[in-house]
């Protein structure tokens, strides 16, 4: 395959995940903020997203306060955050089309209808009125994108390249949807427990990564924060927690590997196996966010490998 054709079947993927991931943490925000709650605390917790966003600078110069109605707009509609889920559909829809004859016509007519029917949805005011259910439409979209790319596209190195990049992008952003909580403005973590605020914090970040119901069925008793924690960091039948990301990355991985690939598959591989064999208790000892943010250092930069060793 034409390492520019990986390319763009890589970020397809990427984006639409990111677009998919993006809605998930503002819906936890925007849940959040229904809450009783003083307006520094609402203030903080959408600085908080801004913030694991790494966005702080290109919001700051466009607005002027920090309030759930202008991040939500600067985090979905904003054309110059290039991370806003409509900047992420607009990409996602250009990359599909650039490699147009790798896709099945079910994929490119998926990509394509989602950005159009996105677009009338912002200029219908769909965020204005109702935010958690344009988030949901973007989550169904991104769903119905990889449905029809697992049940269509021939299981070749179009296709690994295109599962590489989702679980890249959902790792990543897996692990910047549970650091929301515990960041602070200056990087430290909360050492807040206000018991009743994280019960209901802790349900909405499990129902914005559908979880609920597994960690119902799992752990089978109250909610609570470390078993969140390991629910989506540890487990490996969980779809969205970090162990099954990379166990399926590097899967993905092995399909294509070439002759330049071998580090980059030694560092998935020792990465699986810290996550295979590590314990909730040692990493809340080390600390959940310094934690998360050497995973995500780790996670960029195998990015940057795959990069250099498939792509253009």
């Amino acid at each position: 395959m034409l390492s520019r054709t990986a390319d763009h079947l890589f970020w397809l993927s990427r984006y639409i995940e990111r677009a998919e991931n993006t809605a998930r943490m503002l819906d936890i925000a925007y849940q959040t903020s229904l809450q009783p709650q003083s307006a520094q605390e609402s203030e903080q917790s959408w600085r908080s997203l801004v913030s694991i966003s790494e966005l702080n600078g290109l919001y700051g110069a466009k607005y002027a306060a920090i309030n759930g109605r202008n991040v939500m707009e600067f985090m979905v509609a904003d054309e110059s955050n290039l991370s806003s889920i409509y900047n992420c559909l607009r990409a996602a829809r250009e990359n599909a089309r650039a490699v147009r004859g790798s896709l099945t016509t079910e994929v490119w007519e998926t990509m394509n209808q989602t950005w159009l029917e996105f677009r009338r949805l912002l200029r219908e005011g769909a965020l204005a009125r109702d935010p958690s259910q344009l988030f949901e439409w973007v989550k169904y979209r991104s769903h119905l994108s990889r449905g029809v790319t697992v049940g269509t596209m021939l299981q070749d190195e179009a296709f690994h390249f295109i599962r590489i990049g989702s679980f890249l992008e959902r790792a990543d952003n897996t692990a910047r949807l549970i650091d929301v909580k515990f960041y602070r403005q200056d990087g430290e973590a909360s050492t807040e427990r206000d018991t009743a605020r994280d019960f209901y914090y802790w349900s909405a970040v499990l129902r914005s990564v559908s979880g609920f119901e597994i960690y119902r069925k799992v752990y089978s008793n109250v909610i609570q924060p470390d078993k969140v924690a390991e629910l989506l960091i540890l487990r490996p039948d969980m779809p969205r927690s970090l162990s099954h990301c990379v166990t399926r990355m590097q899967a993905n991985l092995k399909r294509v590997a070439n002759a330049q690939s071998g580090e980059t598959l030694r560092r998935v591989g020792r990465l699986e196996a810290e996550l295979a064999f590590g314990r909730i208790d040692e990493i809340l000892a080390q600390g959940l966010h310094p934690f998360l943010d050497g995973f995500l250092a780790e996670v960029a930069d195998l990015g940057s490998a795959i990069s250099r060793d498939f792509l253009v």
